[in-house]
This record gives structure tokens, sequence and C-alpha cells, in this order.
């Protein structure tokens, strides 16, 4: 009987030495004589322990990790093809505590299929929720996302269901659905980590906003330094076609959705929805004035829906299951969950889905196992680099868009990147400046101009010249860029510069900061 042994093919596993690992199994097996047969699965996102290495056995899959190529001879002298103990031995994969202290919904299926397997991913409740809809109302399909409370992934957190019910009302004879996978922020990898290891989920998710709000075409962004998430979509989406999952006539139901991939053009406004369709279109990725709303008008001037990877990746389960279910999870008006990237100076980094309303002070503590070299964490940056910086004192807010507005925070995509008690917050403040001038389409005076004289005002300000007067003008651009920035990019930019001016005053002259303030 052939054994089955799971790899990672995610993009952190390979850089990690998973390929070298799955070569040397081979050639192990080999000169045994084992015959084994290797499944190249997504990552199951306890980054630190990859490449982690699965064996099926009679009580389910038994991990081992971080395996390398030279440690393959002795896991096969440890028999660790039938489960047997070995020093990089971590029991039954489910039962390790990051991982079954999850509630993994939309990452149910990530690290346990081959990801470009159609077979696998209809075996594991795939196209449960595409096979649902085709046998309801358009009107059925929308009220079915707005009764789930989902809410943009991507850090807006607008409601998906009345995007969709905009375009469905919409009269134009052509429609489109487009995906945003220009995942810029730092910390932030879900998206990939959907692209690479669960693409089927996706692309379902995207075919059904189509059939829902009558769009035959799909495109998804992705941003060109995703190379193995470029290849495992179109992989997919031609394995999805070949079946009747995508194409004219979508498993003989008469209805029609097209998807194509189209790579970025390396700029990070362009994750803003506007400048992404600008893109799209061939021009340069710069922010349209709303309104109109490319729910009206968007993509060529037709209506768009336009929604983040993890947003559409959830609607599957949500027609699978039905909205209830969904909406069981969760706090207030944020339902469902949330995959959270925990990154930066953390001991354990890596993906944790947890609903609504767990505390950060967990997903550091209890997750992430506090910083990696033990020292006291003094801030986090929740939400890429336009969020703000939270201090300790902050630690126990529940991850929930409201609780986070209501400090000045923004959850945004859900990364959270650490820093321990030798980090400048005076510099990091710097750093959110000079990364809008860098970054700004420079359509709009407050994010072009004021993020340039924001970065010589911290500068002075770390001088000590003129040190009171530049902190109130660093506080003024603030309000500019905040009320007066035709998008996130310079409207959020203050997020991080004033949270770090108010939780850490002492870094920018503490007397002189807070008479300021």
């Amino acid at each position: 009987m052939s054994i089955t042994i799971y790899v990672p093919r995610d993009s952190t596993a390979l850089a990690l030495g998973a390929d070298d690992v799955t070569k040397a199994i081979m050639v192990e097996a080999v000169r045994r004589g084992v015959d084994l047969r290797i499944v190249r699965n997504g990552s199951r996102g306890m980054f630190w322990l990859e490449p982690m290495v699965e064996v099926d056995t009679p009580d389910g899959r038994t991990a081992y990790g971080p395996v390398s190529k030279e440690d393959v001879t002795v896991l096969f002298d440890a028999d660790f093809i039938h489960g047997g103990t070995h020093s990089l031995s971590l029991g039954l994969t489910e039962e390790i505590a990051y991982l079954k202290k999850q509630e993994r919904l939309t990452f149910a299926r990530v690290g346990i299929t081959d990801p470009v397997s159609l077979d696998d991913y209809l075996a594991h409740e795939g196209y449960a929720g595409l096979q649902r809809a085709l046998g309801m109302t358009a009107d059925g399909i929308v009220q079915e996302v707005l009764d789930s409370a989902l809410r943009g992934r991507g850090g807006a957190a607008f409601p998906t269901g009345i995007k969709w019910k905009t375009v469905l009302g919409a009269q134009a004879a052509q429609k489109y659905v487009v995906c945003n996978a220009d995942e810029g922020d730092s910390g932030t990898f879900s998206d990939r980590m959907v692209m690479e290891d669960d693409p089927f989920m996706l692309i379902e998710g995207m075919t059904i906003a189509g059939i829902a709000v009558g769009a035959t075409h799909g495109y998804i962004y992705v941003r060109s330094e995703y190379p193995h998430a470029i290849a495992a979509l179109n992989e997919a989406i031609e394995n999805a076609g070949k079946a009747g999952y995508l194409g004219p006539n979508i498993l003989g139901s008469g209805k029609t959705f097209q998807l194509e991939v189209r790579k970025g053009a390396g700029s990070y406004v362009c994750g803003e929805e506007t400048a992404l369709l600008e893109s799209l279109e061939g021009k340069r990725g710069i922010v349209r004035a709303k309104p109109p709303l490319p729910a009206i008008e968007g993509l060529f001037g037709k209506p768009t829906v336009i929604n983040n990877v993890i947003s559409l990746a959830t609607v599957p389960l949500i027609m699978a299951r039905g909205a209830a279910f969904y909406k069981d999870y969760g706090m207030g008006r944020s339902r469902g969950t949330l995959p959270l990237q925990l990154a930066g100076n953390i001991k354990y980094g890596g993906l944790v889905e947890k609903a609504f309303g767990v505390s950060l002070r967990e997903l550091l503590i209890d997750f992430g196992g506090g910083t990696a070299n033990g020292r006291a964490i003094r801030a986090v940056q929740v939400g890429g680099p336009l969020g703000a910086y939270l201090p300790e004192s902050q630690f126990d807010t529940p991850l929930d868009y409201e609780a986070f507005a209501a400090i000045g925070a923004a959850l945004g995509h859900g990364g959270i990147v650490v820093f321990d008690d030798r980090v400048d917050m005076a510099k990091q403040a710097r750093y959110a400046m000079e990364f809008c001038a860098v970054e700004s389409c420079g359509k709009c005076t407050p994010c072009r101009i004021g993020s340039t004289r924001g970065v010589e005002a911290v500068d002075q300000i770390i001088a000590n010249q003129n040190r009171p007067q530049q902190i109130h003008l660093l506080r003024d651009l603030c309000d500019l860029m905040l009320h007066g920035s035709l998008c996130a990019m310079g409207g959020m930019t203050p997020f991080p510069v004033l949270s770090a001016l108010n939780h850490f005053p002492e870094d920018f002259g503490a007397d002189t900061a807070q008479k300021a303030a």
C-alpha cells in the first residue's frame, strides 16, 4: 500500500527549502524501495515549522518540522513514514495547539489539499456554494451575502453585499468582477496563501459574484512579486474551465463567466480600487475621484464588483453553509472570521484565522509567543504601513472594526507587525511619511506635498530643531492629509504618525510632544 507524504508548495516553505526536502525524500524512498506518493499541499501557516512534512497514518496526519534535506535519512531511520518518533515529531497535525485554537472557515482547506487538484477541491466541499447559487435567483444570492454580514476584508470593511446589490441593480450590457490581489501591506500574506494554497476557492467566489450581479468576465489583479500565486491561479483556472466550472455554459446552466489573471504594475497605490482599475485599463495607476463609484462606472466605464481576495474567497463557504452559519461567528457588526498575520519580531509568526473578538494580547502571547528575542513588546502596528502603532495599554482591545476605530486605529487587512523595546518611534513616524511620499500617485496635494513636508518636520524633530513648532506643524499636516486626501494613501498615513506621537511622546522629546498635543 502506497504511503502519502505531504510537503508544502507554498512560497514560504519553498524559500526555506521545501523543494530540496521533496527531492531528498524521493531519492531516499527509491534507495530503500519504499512506495511513496508525494502531494505538494499548501502551508498550514505555521511558518516557524516550515518546511513541515506530514504523513498519512491510520490516526490522521502526523507532522514533522522544520525539516531540512539533511534530516531526511534520519527520519526514514526513525520510520517517520509510519508516524515514528523523532526529535522533529510534532504529533497529529490537527492537535498542534496553534492550529487547534483557530476557527478555520475561509482557510479550512489550506494545507490539506493539493491546491491545483480539482478532485481534491471537490472532495472537500469545493463548488458546493456554486452548485447552490446556480439554483437561486440573482437577488437571492446577493441577499445571502448581505445576510451573512460579510464586510470587505481588504481594509475598508464595506459590506460586500451592498456592493453586489448596487452592481446587480445597475443597467449595462457588460459588467465585470475584479479581484484586488495587489497585497502590498507589510506583514500581510493571507491573500498570497489563498492564491497559492487554495486558488479554486477564489475562482469559485468570483464565479458566484459574476452570476449574482450579471457579470460575464472577471480579472484577478495580482502583484508582480507573487509569481507562485500567478502560476497556481492560471493552472487552477485552466482546470476549472476544462471541467465546466468556468466558460460559456457553467455546469450546463447557461450562465457564462470567464476569468483571467493580470499582473500588477508594482505600485503600492494600485491596491486602491480605482487606481487598480486604471492600471487594468492599461493606464498609469492614479486614483480616480469618487463619485462615480466603481459599482456604477468601474472597469472600462462599466458596473464593476471589486473585492479583496479574502472577501471573495469567503463567499463559497457562505453559499455552501448559509449566511446564518457564518454570521454566528464574531461580535457586533464584525461577523465571521479574519485571517490574521503575525510578523515582525515574533516567536511564532504565521497565519491565525479567528472569529472577530479575540484580543490583540491573545494573538501576541497565546499564538505568537511574544518576541523572537525574548525582549518586551513595545509597539504593534496593525493594518499595514498605514496602520496605527498600538502600545501595550491597548493590547486588550478586541479585534473588531468598530473597537479599533474607537481608538484611532484600523484592522485593515489583518497584518500585525511586532516591535520590541528597542524601536525608535520617531523613526517609525518618519518612515510612514517617507513611504507615503514615495508611493503617492501624486494626484492630490495633501498626500503629495503633505507627506514630503512631513518627512522634513520629523527630521527636524529628531534633530531637536524648533521641536515644539515642528510637532505642531506635523500634527497640522496630519489633519490636512486625514481630511483632504483623495484616497486612503494620504488619508491613513496620519494613523501611524499620530499614534506614535500620542503613545510614545518620549521618542519625540516628551515634554514638547505633550505640550504640542
